[in-house]
């Protein structure tokens, strides 16, 4: 069976994994644009479809292929569905430390802490992530693929969990009763946003693409 070579443009090793996971059922390799010395793409844009297609649009050019772009983040609804699309450096970006995932852990910190300042004294909590998906079979594809997951919940006053990345700690999932960061990947990834974003984009790619199914 060929199998597609699906170049991510992300560099996210944690987003690499949930991505595999999720698409792990299509007959495709899903690989990372840092392995094959692709920058990552500026995102100037003001909405999350608008810069997955400008990143999967740049990754598609340089490995001169097909490409997947992710873009999501956190919308608070008190603060006028800020953070958006500057989710991951609300806070300013931080000084570089020892490896890249140090620097994202320091990052997340610095977002997190800047929720809560915010938030304070703020009774209406509600939030949801938002996930982008957009699949490209060229640079010039004229027909993107774009899938779309919305993951309701609310901001805890104090961080809550180990698990995860970014703003899991503080999301609190009323239907579960846990936060993100409280959960297992496995759970994770059948009810995130990038789990319904992922979904949608694996049926997306069977009907438009005509991607079979197999094992990896």
């Amino acid at each position: 069976m060929t199998r597609l070579r699906l170049v991510l443009a992300s560099n996210n090793a944690k987003k690499l994994l949930e991505l595999r996971a999720l698409l792990g059922e299509l007959a495709l390799d899903l690989v990372a644009q840092g392995t094959l010395g692709i920058a990552e793409a500026e995102e100037p844009h003001a909405t999350f479809l608008e810069n997955a297609l400008t990143k999967a649009r740049q990754a598609a050019r340089a490995a001169g292929g097909p490409a997947i772009a992710d873009d999501s983040g956190l919308c608070v609804h008190a603060l006028g569905g800020v953070p958006g699309v500057v989710s991951a450096h609300w806070a300013g970006t931080v000084a570089p430390q020892a490896d890249r995932e140090a620097t994202r852990r320091v990052q997340d910190a610095a977002n997190n802490a800047l929720l809560l300042q915010r938030l304070q004294g703020e009774a209406d909590r509600r939030a949801r992530f938002v996930c982008v998906l957009v699949a490209l079979r060229s640079a010039d594809d004229p027909e993107p693929l774009v899938a779309f997951g919305r993951w309701e919940g609310e901001i805890l006053r104090e961080p809550r969990g180990a698990a995860g990345f970014g703003y899991d700690p503080l999301m609190f999932i009323p239907a579960l009763g846990r936060t993100v960061a409280e959960l297992g990947a496995d759970e994770k990834n059948r009810v995130s946003h990038r789990a319904q974003a992922a979904a949608q984009m694996s049926g997306l790619l069977r009907q438009g693409w005509h991607l079979a199914a197999g094992a990896p």
